[in-house]
């Protein structure tokens, strides 16, 4: 069957919002993961076709070619399939302009990142790269460094809290003064899995042709962003983006209500044996569970934003982790459990302990990521801990050591260890699936 390309283009029901060459580039990308092109690449799209202007996106793999060279081979464009109970609903993305490997050649990288046309460098590059001395941010500081002073926002959409914030301490530490630079902080929200070759299959049925590179989300998506655009912007608000001054009460709702509640699904459903998001969540008790995590642990420590309903909110995560259709896979939600526990689920516990209680549930789900660091799940089939930090997690006569993970003082709470100690007894003797008919 023929490959999805610029000439099988006319003979396809479903085309790019914008047509080649119709934009320039005028944002260069860090990060050629499937969230990126699900989120971000569809948000500026359609932003371009409702408003114009010079925003074709020039993408980066800082290392794999996984994604890359079927790009490349399709003429950067891909498809998009939103997915739930209804069915499939296809759309093809043409809104990326170039496609770098950091690896094979970063002087082209830098080069783009010097060019003064490029005004927004944004990144999905997962919360691991936010250390001094990454790769990814070596490459940047290299780019900034030859720039010369041009204007430009360089957009974090990782989850991380404050995540603008925290990449520009990162800049800042190494270049001083970060004059004519925006960090606007970001919240990003989609469930977009890894492609699959059952994803492909999906895309080859509903488009006629062949793509490699296709992608599959749920149906919901959101983006807020702070305005801090120092060489102006595409006109994201067009495409539905929410531009706000104070994006941290909607980033602390969705790290804590959303991703905690994902994480949590996550190593409970590993070690019980469930492959995906959604049969984690119909196991028995789990939904309770979650509610009451949900309600008891995470709703007290959270300002939403106005005109949001926590307890709205709360539902509709639960409804969203619920579609069967997306196959999310429990193990990996559960990968870089190290790098996510402090801004997903430590901070809840954090809070409540600050207020004199002690989080029933939250506290479930940090034992059950200690018990998944063992490697093992309740039928004895072997986990795999794909985690920066999986040696010394390994090695440490408790997770609850590393100062890395855990902020001081942690492990010295007796009432927590008490929960924590209480949690994991039930664990190890009747399983994530008996412990929760316990409850």
């Amino acid at each position: 069957m023929e490959r999805l390309s610029l000439r099988a283009l006319g003979g396809l029901e479903h085309r790019p919002a914008i047509r080649r060459g119709d934009a320039g580039v005028g944002i260069l990308h860090l990060g050629l993961g499937a969230f990126h092109r699900a989120h971000q690449a569809v948000f500026t799209e359609d932003a371009i076709a409702k408003g114009g202007g010079d925003w074709a996106i020039a993408a980066v793999a800082p290392r794999s070619r996984a994604v890359l060279d079927p790009l490349l081979e399709q003429d950067l464009l891909y498809s998009v399939l939103t997915i739930d109970a209804e069915g499939v609903r296809p759309r093809v993305l043409g809104v990326h302009a170039a496609a770098l490997h950091a690896a094979s050649d970063p002087a082209a990288v830098e080069a783009r990142l010097a060019d003064p046309a490029v005004r927004i460098v944004t990144l999905t590059v997962t919360e691991k790269a936010y250390r001094p001395g990454s790769e990814v941010l070596r490459l940047l500081l290299r780019g900034l460094r030859a720039r010369g002073g041009a204007p430009l926002a360089l957009v974090s959409c990782d989850n991380l809290p404050g995540n603008g914030h925290r990449l520009r301490e990162l800049v800042a530490a190494e270049l001083g003064a970060c004059e004519g630079l925006g960090f606007p902080c970001t919240m990003v929200d989609r469930i977009v899995p890894a492609s699959t070759e059952g994803t492909y299959a999906t895309a080859q049925a509903a488009l006629g042709v062949v793509d490699r590179a296709a992608v599959a989300a749920e149906p919901f998506s959101q983006w807020v962003i702070e305005d801090d655009f120092p060489a102006g912007r595409p006109a994201w608000d067009l495409a539905g983006a929410v531009l706000t001054a104070d994006v941290a009460p909607w980033e602390r709702l969705k790290l804590r209500m959303l991703n905690g509640v994902h994480s949590a699904l996550a190593y409970l459903g590993a070690l019980a044996g469930a492959p995906t998001i959604d049969r984690a969540l119909a196991l028995p008790g789990m939904r309770a569970a979650m509610e009451r995590l949900i309600r008891t642990d995470i709703a007290p420590t959270l300002r939403p934003p106005d005109g949001v309903s926590i307890e709205a909110y709360g539902e509709r995560v639960l409804e969203r982790f619920a579609n069967p259709a997306l196959r999310h896979r429990t193990l990996q939600v559960a990968m870089d459990g190290s790098q996510k526990l402090p801004q997903r689920l430590l901070g809840t516990i954090a809070d409540r302990r600050a207020a004199g209680a002690v989080p029933r549930y939250a506290t479930l789900v940090l034992a059950a990521w200690i018990r998944f660091v063992r490697g093992e799940a309740d039928d004895g089939t072997p986990l795999p801990l794909e985690d920066p930090l999986a040696d010394r997690l390994r090695a440490a006569r408790s997770p609850l050591e590393l100062d890395a993970v855990f902020p001081p003082g942690f492990a010295d709470d007796a009432e927590l260890r008490a929960a924590l100690d209480e949690w994991g007894r039930a664990l190890d003797r009747h399983g994530v699936a008996g412990t929760l008919e316990a409850l």
